[in-house]
Parts: structure tokens; C-alpha cells; sequence
């Protein structure tokens, strides 16, 4: 398969932290892409790939509005990303349940 037939899903979508950014930044508002760039000390052409992968993997959409294409969030994508995480919280709670326990058993040398 070739890179430009790559369909992206969620988990590579977010892989990288700035495509992460630009999902903080256009959880905010619709922004055009000049906009999205100013944030960011990258080139316009490499925003314009994170956001292709970000379409690839429906987390945003543009629309053409008047010269300039104008993007938005699409979170529900991200519900799979949160259902994969869920559960592996209970590990997480787990973890912070022993240190917790640790933390308030009295040591047995202060005794």
C-alpha cells in the first residue's frame, strides 16, 4: 500500500504531539489553517499534513469558506481511543491504591 492510499486511523492520528495541539486548538474554535499554523513553528505544508491525517482518521473536517478552508474538532472519534484506555485504568487505580497503602502503613522501624 502505498503512503498517500494510507488510511490513518485514531491511535496513529494522536500518536504525534502536534496533531495533538491541533485537536487542543480546534477543540476551542473552528480555525483556518493560517491560524492553526501561527501556533506552531512548522510550515504551513507540514500543518496542512497533520491535518490530512487528522481528516484521515475523521477527527476533523474543513469546510471552504469563501478563499480560506476552515477546520473543526470531531471528538467522537476519540470515544475508541477512551474505551482502549479504560481499561487499562484499572491497573492505574491499582497501582495508585498500593502506593497509597504504602504511604499510610506505618513503617515497621518506627515502632
Amino acid at each position: 500500500m502505498s503512503s498517500s492510499a494510507q488510511k490513518y486511523d485514531v491511535f496513529q492520528a494522536i500518536a504525534d504531539p502536534t496533531r495533538r495541539e491541533v485537536l487542543k486548538l480546534l477543540a476551542e474554535k473552528e480555525m483556518p489553517i493560517s491560524e492553526i499554523t501561527s501556533h506552531f513553528q512548522v510550515t504551513r505544508t507540514a500543518i496542512a499534513k497533520h491535518l490530512h491525517i487528522l481528516s484521515e482518521a475523521e477527527l476533523v473536517s474543513g469546510r471552504k469558506t469563501g478563499r480560506e478552508k476552515r477546520y473543526r474538532l470531531h471528538p467522537e472519534p476519540l470515544a475508541e481511543l477512551h474505551e482502549w484506555l479504560s481499561y487499562y485504568e484499572q491497573f492505574w487505580n491499582n497501582k495508585l491504591s498500593m502506593l497509597k497503602h504504602l504511604v499510610e502503613e506505618p513503617n515497621e522501624n518506627e515502632k
